[in-house]
């Protein structure tokens, strides 16, 4: 079970690194902070370089803590919380499917992080090696909890900068 988990941490918490690192960076293909910002203020963000660093932070960072089994369950309320941006604002509309362009691989990272949330991160951790008990069913919940809302704040704040833009331009017909 231990050496399941491992790979399972590894394998799911190095990815989320590099795509974190992608948004902060422009590793491995990304376009940094700079490129992110502008996709992120393209589809409502205000701020979008700021949204940009603080996805990135939590996917990198979450990641990282994941892959080494350090206080999973807060970890994976970070990654949640971009998880639930990403399936709310990009993947929503388009259904269930990845092929779409759906949220299917989104909602999988998520039940992943939850699991790991509840479960612990096994022997082979930093978690274990510390002695800190941070998992079960109420850690699980309360990740996902503060994840979903974690991931509604950015969705708010651009639902406000929304409604101010259209207040102070308003169409005429």
């Amino acid at each position: 079970m231990s050496l399941g988990l491992l790979v399972l941490r590894v394998v799911v918490g190095l990815l989320f690194f590099g795509h974190g690192a992608q948004k902060l960076f422009g590793w491995f293909g990304g376009h940094g902070l700079s490129g992110t910002g502008q996709f992120f203020e393209s589809m409502g963000f205000p701020q979008g370089k700021r949204q940009a660093f603080l996805a990135g932070l939590f996917e990198a960072g979450g990641g990282l803590l994941i892959a080494l089994g350090l206080v999973t369950p807060f970890a994976a309320a970070a990654l949640i919380a971009v998880m639930t941006v990403a399936v709310i604002r990009v993947h929503f509309a388009k259904g269930v499917w990845s092929t779409n362009g759906g949220y299917e691989y989104n909602a999988v990272l998520v039940a992943v992080v939850f699991a790991l949330s509840g479960v612990g991160a096994g022997n082979w951790s930093l978690d274990h090696a510390l002695g800190l008990n941070l998992h079960g069913a109420g850690w699980a919940l309360g990740a996902l909890g503060v994840g979903i809302l974690g991931g509604l704040l950015p969705l708010a704040e651009a639902r406000i900068a929304a409604s101010r833009r259209d207040h102070a331009h308003p169409t005429t017909a």
